[in-house]
């Protein structure tokens, strides 16, 4: 390995196989001395070094460069980096001022070298037959320092500063650090080295020389005598000696409060004036304790201890002005009382019991109120008045009577009256001299209950001085107003009902009004004649029941009933009033449901009812109106109903065709349809003739005897189906033929009316809906007989 330096290697060593090249250089280095060597630059070896196209002539070097090589094992294995050896300059005082530096082949990756002390390791395991050899370059770094002078003044960078500090606190309390800089090297003399002085502020305050912590200096400084403080601190190097370099900064320091300061009234006697008329609730006057203090240690709150007029006033605090407030509990009266006397204390609210030793926080002063007289409007006996008075009395009537006087010593004339409304109607008037108040019209409960007026009183000496009260007038109830019923009732009575059968319940009500609640009477009218249908009766509860007297109702016979009641109320006296319910008879399901009440036109027993028969002689008789109506105007146009064929008319066409007139109800004819024994030989329609003559089968009389209904009605089917004379679409066929022999009997009702049977037609209404119109025919008959 060649090297290449300008100062003495004192050790190199290495005896490894591997050739290791280093080349170890210092091209300007600065001799101990201070002045600097250029060093030229050398080959390395066979190694040509040309810099700009020019090529270098190797010289051997100069005295003072040693040529070493470091050899390194091959195949290295270890767990370790393999030490390569060590590089060392003279230079090198082992202060960390001089630094090694290795750069070539592999430096940095297979080589590494401690900058500090020069040791050279391998990092990894290398191979001679890939590379024999490895050049690499090493150089030493010098550092030069600069001595440093004292030419910086130190400086406060953060200054003026502003902080506070409890009053009252102990002496050597911490204020504030301050801290000056010094640009100057601390590690060279004392050019940095700075101690701090109190210019001004003492004898207040004083700081630490070497910390710069400002602390105070006296016992109990007290804000309420000096609040603000300017300090100034000096910082000076050099240690505080003779030239050194200095610089200064200003604290400003506040005391803040502390509760200290109890609060004190500026009189221990104070008079207050309230005239008599002041409202209650109304403040009549202020009181303020003094509190050198500030903010919450000044806040404080204000109490009646005692006095005679603990009961009449009352204080409060105003938060923010700190004052106190009086308030008027209670009404004044001169000519009762004329002054009052109340202690009032006024304490702190927040204590600091550090300065408990300073108090009582509190102070006590005395008030004296004086009541002043005024002229007050009269004064009512009552705050308000009620009186009764009856309906229906007399215009006049005498209600009541309100009262008030004068409350002044003076003691004048009171003069009254009603505050009407413009709207309102005047029930009421009221002597002006007295206060009685009397009726003005005829009162009617049931029409307004209860009145409402406002009296007025005023001075006759002086009537802008009023006073109002409140009279509330309750009008008592007379019975003047009969029971009625309580609502129009619908009530239905079903055809199939039974004797005692309760049907509706029914209510009254009465305008009047009852101490004990009303109580009613319901009873029939005694001078008509017992109703044989229904009855009534009083259940003792203000209801009446309505009952049936009677089995079954019909309504082809009557649908309708009307059934007059009286009701009495238990007034005195008493009143009575009549109604008439109207009843309506109804069909009804077996449990009670209504099905229909409408009246409906069939046969019975009897033939047609008496609205059917009514019904038809309506439309016959305008019919025949119709009929004649068009004679009469036929006639009086002197035409003939038939105009002949030779009568030719304007614009009118007349046909006589009638659409096959007689002969289309021939087609009809269902004599062949009678009895088989009866029946004729079968006739062809009249309106169309067959083209193929058809010659109907006959059976012998005695055949048709005895066939069957529906034997019968099929042969007449299938003579109809192969009948070619019967018109191309669906004709209406009637069978009037009953059948032979047949076992049951007529069950015909129409003669039961004339037989006379005991027996209960009641289980007809078990069988069903078929069975409902026989069980009401039969049932209708059967109340009939009873009745």
């Amino acid at each position: 390995i060649f090297l290449y330096k300008s100062f003495s290697l004192l050790s190199l060593w290495g005896t490894n196989p591997a050739v290791l090249w280093l080349d170890q250089r210092a091209d300007s280095l600065l001799s101990p001395f201070g002045h600097s060597s250029k060093l030229p630059s050398r080959m390395v070896g066979s190694i040509h070094n040309s810099t700009k196209g020019e090529t270098e002539v190797h010289h051997r070097p100069k005295r003072g460069w040693v040529w070493n090589q470091f050899f390194v094992l091959e195949e290295h294995m270890g767990p370790d980096p393999q030490y390569v050896g060590k590089l060392h300059s003279n230079s090198d005082k082992g202060d960390g001022s001089v630094k090694y530096i290795l750069t070539g082949e592999g430096a940095g990756t297979i080589f590494i070298i401690d900058d500090t002390t020069g040791d050279i390791h391998s990092t990894k395991s290398l191979d001679r037959e890939q590379k024999t050899h490895y050049v690499l370059h090493a150089q030493s770094e010098f550092i030069i320092k600069v001595q440093d002078i004292n030419d910086n003044a130190p400086k406060f960078t953060d200054g003026p500063y502003i902080v506070t500090v409890p009053e009252m606190s102990d002496m050597g309390t911490s204020v504030l650090q301050v801290t000056a800089t010094d640009a100057d090297d601390p590690t060279y003399g004392n050019s940095a080295r700075v101690v701090y002085s109190i210019l001004q502020g003492q004898p207040y305050f004083s700081v630490d020389p070497k910390t710069g912590v400002i602390r105070t200096a006296l016992h109990n400084m007290d804000r309420e005598a000096r609040e603000h403080y300017s300090v100034v601190i000096q910082a000076k190097d050099m240690a505080g000696q003779v030239g050194g370099l200095s610089g200064s900064t200003t604290v400003n320091i506040t005391l803040s409060d502390v509760n200290d300061n109890p609060p004190r009234f500026p009189q221990k006697h104070y008079q207050l004036y309230v005239p008599e008329s002041a409202q209650v609730g109304s403040a009549v006057g202020k009181i303020k304790a003094n509190d050198a203090d500030t903010g919450s240690n000044a806040d404080m709150k204000y109490t009646i201890i005692n006095g005679d007029g603990i009961g009449v006033f009352s204080i409060s605090t105003d938060k923010e002005t700190r004052e106190g407030i009086l308030s008027l509990k209670k009404p004044l009266n001169y000519e009762k009382k004329k002054s009052y006397t109340l202690n009032i204390e006024g304490a702190n609210t927040h204590l600091d019991f550090r300065f408990s030793h300073l108090g009582p926080f509190k102070d006590v002063t005395m008030l004296k109120i004086i009541v002043g007289d005024v002229d007050e409007p009269p004064l009512f006996s009552m705050p308000s008045y009620v009186m009764d008075v009856h309906e229906n009395e007399k215009i006049g009537t005498v209600v009541g009577t309100v009262a008030a006087q004068d409350p002044d010593s003076a003691n004048s004339l009171v003069r009254y009256f009603i505050d009407h409304h413009a709207e309102d109607d005047r029930f009421f008037n009221i002597d002006a001299n007295t206060g009685t108040i009397k009726t003005a019209k005829v009162l009617d409960r049931e029409e307004t209950p209860w009145y409402n007026i406002t009296v007025a009183a005023s001075e006759k000496d002086n009537p802008s001085l009023l006073s109002h009260v409140a009279v509330g007038i309750r009008v008592l109830d007379v019975n003047d107003n009969p029971p009625e019923l309580a609502k129009e009732y619908d009530i239905i009575v079903c055809e199939n009902s039974k004797p005692g059968q309760v049907i509706h319940t029914i209510s009254a009500t009465d305008k009047d009004d009852f101490a004990n609640g009303p109580r009613f009477h319901f009873f029939l009218d005694e001078g008509l004649a017992l109703n044989p249908n229904f009855t009534l009766k009083d259940n003792e509860d203000n209801t009446a029941s309505i009952l049936t007297r009677r089995r079954r109702f019909s309504r082809t016979i009557q649908d309708v009933y009307y059934l007059p009641i009286m009701i009495s109320d238990g007034g005195i006296p008493s009143l009575s009033s009549s109604s008439t319910l109207t009843i309506r008879v109804c069909a009804c399901e077996r449990d009670g449901r209504v099905r229909t009440c409408h009246a409906e036109a069939f046969l019975s027993s009897a033939g047609l009812s008496t609205g059917a028969l009514i019904a038809i002689l309506l439309c016959v008789l305008i019919l025949l109106a119709i009929v004649v109506l068009f004679i009469t105007l036929r006639r009086s146009k002197k035409e003939p109903l038939i105009i002949s064929e030779e009568d030719v008319r304007e614009n009118v066409v007349t046909y006589d065709d009638e659409g096959g007139g007689e002969e289309d109800t021939e087609a009809f004819d269902i004599t062949a349809l009678r009895n088989p024994s009866a029946a004729e030989e079968l006739k062809y329609r009249r309106d169309v003739r067959p083209e193929v003559m058809f010659t109907p089968r006959h059976q012998p009389s005695s055949a048709l005897d005895s066939i069957d209904v529906q034997e019968f009605i099929k042969q007449r089917l299938a003579e109809a189906d192969l009948d070619p004379s019967v018109p191309p679409y669906d004709s209406l066929q009637t069978y009037a033929y009953e059948g032979h022999r047949s076992e049951a009997g007529s069950i015909s009702s129409l003669d039961s009316a004339t037989t006379h049977s005991d027996q209960d037609y009641n289980y007809l209404g078990d069988w069903g809906p078929e069975f409902k119109k026989l069980a009401e025919l039969y049932g209708e008959l059967e109340s009939e007989r009873t009745s």
